[in-house]
């Protein structure tokens, strides 16, 4: 097949951590530009919402939204991506009972964790029946439930009810989220510690800054094992800020709020940013959504890790059709992979 003996430019030993679409984002030009045997792809499980949530729930599984999506960006034949994308997307529309709304490719993963006794064998399963040659792996395999605590003591609980608390005729953007924890204790997938000790590169994905990345940080092992490792660790910065998460931050917002979750002023190597000028008529839409281009104040970002880099580049593209702003998934790809 031709995938076998594709010749790709890099062969670096990579781990990502992040969700949604930032995640996917990142995959896509990994997996095209970098050896896909050495990517491995770390998702949450605490996602409450949706088709995921009311597995997690009724069934008991970890949440498989993320996993999915990470499956579907690490194939590498576009024709079957395609196919497996129309699949795992089709929520049964025309299904009488309660199987109706759900993500078909959530049913999947759902009776591959049954059927292989968890989450992680699971994966593995579908990865394999995929002929995915990238790893996905859960972060953790415990029921995690994410809390946040916002200034004037309030707590919302659930990841999705802090995703869309924006909505909520009772939001104040003055009260910002200033911590979010677990409600029990986050045990660590074992797979994702090796995959980190033994990592050139530990990317952060762009994603909501309290939600999908960040609670990596949270689970036990896993903050020690980055501090640990010899990898370079990056963080991809966001293209707009996001209302109810992360309102009017700047990158030097972004960057301390990770370094206070990641308790080391130091272990950042390189921050990347974008530079690219956006149409304005595009900027009016996300305005009307509470949104803005993240600002780059280099200098603030410097003040507080004087060693990390800031690398800039062109990086923002938009998708016309979906009304989408994001990373170019080839340009995020070659930036990263090209550092040393």
């Amino acid at each position: 097949m031709a995938d076998q003996v594709k010749k790709y430019p890099f062969q670096q030993k990579i781990v990502t951590l992040g969700g949604g679409t930032g995640h996917f984002s990142l995959l896509r030009g990994l997996v095209e530009l970098n050896q896909p045997d050495f990517i491995s792809a770390v998702v949450g499980t605490w996602d409450s919402g949706g088709s995921s949530g009311r597995l997690r729930t009724e069934l008991g599984i970890l949440p498989p939204g993320d996993i999915r999506q990470c499956l579907l960006a690490l194939m590498e034949d576009p024709k079957q991506r395609q196919i497996a994308q129309k699949l795992f997307d089709d929520r049964l529309e025309e299904v009488a009972g309660p199987l109706k709304g759900h993500s078909l490719g959530n049913l999947i993963a759902a009776r591959l964790e049954h059927i292989y006794k968890g989450a992680d064998r699971g994966t593995e399963a579908e990865r394999l029946l995929f002929r995915i040659r990238a790893r996905v792996l859960p972060v953790s395999l415990t029921d995690l439930n994410l809390i946040a605590k916002l200034e004037g003591g309030e707590e919302i609980e659930g990841e999705t009810n802090i995703d869309l608390r924006a909505a909520s005729k009772t939001y104040d953007p003055k009260h910002k989220i200033m911590r979010i924890y677990f409600d029990t204790n986050a045990d660590p997938n074992p797979e994702v510690i090796k995959a980190i000790n033994e990592a050139d590169k530990i990317i952060f994905s762009a994603g909501d800054l309290y939600t999908s990345v960040l609670p990596h940080l949270l689970v036990n092992g896993v903050k020690e094992a980055i501090m640990a490792a010899k990898g370079k660790v990056i963080m991809i910065l966001n293209l707009m800020t996001k209302k109810g998460e992360t309102d009017s931050y700047k990158a030097s917002d972004y960057f301390g709020t990770f370094l206070s979750y990641l308790e080391d002023k130091n272990r950042i190597n390189y921050i990347i940013a974008n530079t690219n000028g956006l149409d304005p008529e595009i900027l009016k839409i996300y305005e009307k959504e509470g949104q803005e281009p993240v600002k780059v104040d280099e200098q603030n970002c410097l003040s507080l890790s004087p060693d990390t880099q800031i690398i800039k580049s062109k990086l923002a593209i938009y998708y016309i059709r979906e009304h989408l702003l994001r990373h170019d998934p080839q340009i995020l790809a070659s930036t990263i992979l090209e550092l040393n």
